[in-house]
């Protein structure tokens, strides 16, 4: 160790004296051993921060990754917070089925419990849904799940609700990491009370299953006598347990479960990537499970059962895996159209829906033509289930709300995305439509036809630098001189939404949105189509997502052809993929 900085030399020395783990002290010693400098930098010298999904990184050793010493400088900064915030705080902890996730937990309840702090502790494995639910229904002060979504199985994340059960916004978040910053040194080594805690369920689970029947379970009846089959996946996650309840409390048939992917596996052996936004390569089991079934529809949750995905068999045999957009359409008017029959003296200007800025704008035109009020947010559903949460405390009926990214959340069950109550959802909605005698195709169709078709794609490129992200939208910014063509395109306005924000949509150019230090731009076109180019963050991804409206008479082919045209425009001019070596998905 002699041969390190002394600064370098201190932050080992503060990793060994403070870290608990001995495999992830062992890590640090053989990169001291073979004076790897530069990955010793790497792993000490950077903090992991609270991102768009509290933490959410790689488990090895340092302090950029998420180990047991991150997780308890995490929890005591929180901990702190919340003892210094209320009298007698109470939260609750839940896990996923991912490496070391039960030992993250764990050592999360025993600090809680160690400061005084009331723990209700899931033992098993519990979907992220439920989670946000106990700390609404339980009247909790913060929630903890121990998960990385969809993310790679190499790994894992530290999701925060607050109270009402919303994940944390401004200024929580800057006074949760104020506070882990407080409270870096470890207080103490007792990581293994967590027994001691009380466990929610089963009781926590019988009230959201019955709060879901009752909110959102409207055939009951139609359920109980359909023989329809739905093949489900839950992508080696937590969903089988949960959404099998689910069907069982709206009165649906079991689902037919794919076999290899029902239980638990932290090795996600059957997939590259356990989301399944993927496509037709993350549904593969799946498709071929329904095939053998004689099925026509599939639903499969990512593994912390927080985000649904659906396909369905066409008449041409073959699948088709619908986008969160069309998903998002589709539930909106499956919830209005239920809610409003169910309470037809209900106002409409009082009934709320909501999506994020990327998503696509046909719910807009939905709540429009149906009276509704309509609000847009940034993305994630942290923002949509704040902004719920403000609304019915004005008196608005919260309605429903979902971004492109396969999340929805419909009524007031719990503010965040649910693929659990979603899953039952659409089942229900697949039993009432072959009454009908149709598809969701078919019906997709007519609400194009009632609401207007929107062209819409996203997707996105690798950028595993932040610095090249940054310069990438330094350059389209111009040192203020936003670009007004995009090739033959004309721009008629500019949205970007990272601090200090502009928007010369707005008469004094100042957004509406909030800003912060994440990558966003948008772009609006004389044409009416929007574009939003952002960092995730989340991942190492450059994302743009591309929505374009149909004007009366424009054939979907012609909107779709246009969309391509501008899509390419939009990748060359200002992505630059190959000036700027960014790598497309390896599907693309």
């Amino acid at each position: 160790m002699n041969n390190l900085p002394q600064e370098l030399k201190e932050l080992v020395q503060q990793w060994l004296d403070w870290d608990v783990n001995e495999e992830t002290k062992d890590q640090i010693r053989e990169l001291v051993e073979s004076n790897n400098q530069e990955e010793l930098s790497d792993r000490l010298s950077k903090r992991i921060a609270f991102g768009t999904a509290g933490l959410r990184a790689k488990m090895q050793a340092g302090f950029k990754y998420i180990n047991e010493l991150t997780v308890i400088q995490t929890t005591q900064g929180i901990a702190k917070l919340l003892n210094e915030k209320y009298e007698n705080p109470m939260v609750c902890v839940g896990r996923d089925g991912r490496y070391n996730s039960k030992r993250f937990a764990e050592i999360t309840v025993s600090i809680f419990l160690n400061a005084g702090i009331k723990v209700q502790y899931f033992r098993p494995v519990v979907a992220t849904p439920l989670v946000a639910y106990c700390v609404k229904k339980l009247d909790l002060h913060a929630g903890v799940m121990v998960t990385a979504s969809h993310n790679p199985k190499d790994d894992n994340g530290y999701k925060v609700y607050w109270k009402s059960g919303s994940q944390i916004v401004s200024p929580i978040d800057k006074e949760i990491s104020a506070s882990i910053l407080e409270n870096l040194e470890p207080w103490d080594n007792n990581y293994d009370n967590s027994e001691e805690a009380d466990d929610p369920l089963p009781q926590v689970a019988d009230d959201y299953f019955n709060e879901i029947k009752e909110k959102l379970c409207f055939h009951s009846d139609l359920n109980k006598n359909s023989d329809n089959k739905v093949v489900f996946t839950a992508m080696h996650g937590v969903g089988k347990v949960w959404v099998e309840r689910a069907f069982e409390c709206f009165d649906l048939k079991p689902y037919i479960p794919v076999e290899q992917q029902i239980e638990p596996d932290p090795n996600f052996p059957t997939v590259a990537f356990p989301n399944p936004e993927e496509g037709k390569g993350a549904l593969k089991l799946a498709i071929e499970t329904a095939e053998a079934n004689n099925s026509k529809i599939i639903i499969a949750n990512d593994p912390d059962s927080d985000r649904l995905a659906a396909a369905e068999k066409q008449d041409n045999g073959e699948w088709y895996i619908f986008t969160g957009n069309e998903l998002g359409i589709l539930f909106a008017d499956w919830t209005w159209k239920n809610y409003k029959e169910k309470y037809p003296e209900k106002d409409p200007s009082k009934c709320v829906v909501i999506n994020t800025t990327v998503s696509s704008k046909m719910l807009k035109a939905f709540a429009e033509k149906e009276g509704l009020k309509y609000e847009e947010t940034l993305t994630g559903f942290k923002w949509m289930g704040n902004l719920a949460i403000k609304r019915i405390e004005e008196g608005y009926t919260f309605l429903y709300s979902f971004e492109d990214a396969i999340g929805f959340m419909m009524l007031d069950v719990c503010y965040d995305k649910d693929g659990v109550r979603a899953a039952s959802s659409f089942a229900e909605m697949y039993n009432y439509l072959q009454t009908q005698n149709k598809s969701f195709t078919t019906h997709l169709n007519s609400l194009y036809d009632t609401y207007g078709y929107f062209g819409y794609t996203n997707r996105y490129f690798f950028c595993y630098d932040p610095d090249l992200m940054k310069s990438i939208f330094d350059k389209i910014r111009n040192n203020g001189d936003y670009p007004t063509m995009c090739g033959e395109y004309k721009i008629t306005g500019i949205r970007d939404l990272t601090s200090p924000g502009f928007d010369n949509t707005q008469p004094d150019n100042k957004p509406i949105l909030p800003t912060g230090s994440s990558q966003m731009i948008t772009f609006y076109f004389e044409n009416g189509c929007v574009c939003t180019l952002r960092g995730s963050g989340t991942e190492p991804k450059l994302k743009y997502y591309i929505d374009l409206p149909s004007n009366p008479g424009d054939q979907r082919e012609n909107v779709n052809n246009l969309l391509h045209s501008m899509k390419e425009s939009i990748i060359n001019n200002f992505l630059e993929p190959e000036l700027n070596g960014l790598t497309p998905p390896s599907d693309d």
